[in-house]
């Protein structure tokens, strides 16, 4: 079978989340069987977003930050200015990738990237995402459409962390999240994004089993 088409890579920066989800649903339905793939990366103004199966007891008290019901899979999570997100709009049938390869090889582009940092990361059985000393530091949310992923990774890079405790953060109470910045990390976004493109982008060409 030949190699998929090069990955295309969109810097998107601020960009408003239901524009940037809509763009995805779109992207994804009108994709053919030889569209690239593509990874977008961004940040969005301060918002909740809630999986297909979310739980409203998950929300406390989050005062003017809009909450919007989206359709990946997952709980609640914030998004907000200095956290990179990378929506993976991967074509997983033509890779010969299930779900929970794609969700490992995201989670360990996080791990690898910290690594350059000489940091180490854990992933959880269950709680799919990336930890530091049980500090969440990176949330992972998946639509899987006719074979084709959206969504994907957000990464806390340096942000204001205090609406997550607006929440439970992926459903988890008392779960506490952490940022790049906060452990020592102080790189640009443009140098995380390089970082990671090139992690996912190896671990995409060899996957791990």
């Amino acid at each position: 079978m030949s190699a998929p088409p090069a990955l295309t890579v969109r810097h998107l920066g601020l960009t408003d989340y239901e524009s940037a989800w809509h763009d995805m649903q779109t992207f994804t339905d009108n994709r053919k069987a030889n569209t690239p793939d593509e990874l977008w990366f961004l940040e969005h103004p301060p918002v909740f977003t809630l999986g297909r199966n979310g739980k409203q007891k998950y929300l406390h008290n989050t005062g003017s930050i809009p909450v919007i019901n989206t359709d990946r899979g997952g709980q609640v999570t914030y998004h907000g200015p200095g956290q990179l997100v990378a929506y993976t709009l991967l074509n997983i049938k033509r890779r010969q990738l299930g779900v929970q390869s794609l969700v490992r090889i995201l989670e360990q582009t996080v791990m690898d990237l910290l690594a350059d940092y000489s940091l180490s990361a854990q992933r959880r059985d269950k709680a799919p995402g990336v930890y530091v000393d049980d500090r969440k530091l990176a949330a992972l949310g998946l639509r899987v459409r006719k074979g084709c992923a959206f969504h994907g990774l957000s990464l806390n890079v340096d942000m204001d962390l205090s609406p997550f405790a607006m929440i439970d953060p992926c459903g988890y109470s008392g779960l506490e999240v952490t940022q790049l910045r906060d452990l020592g990390i102080n790189a640009t976004m443009a140098t995380i994004s390089t970082q990671f493109q090139k992690h996912l982008e190896r671990l995409l060409d060899k996957p791990a089993p």
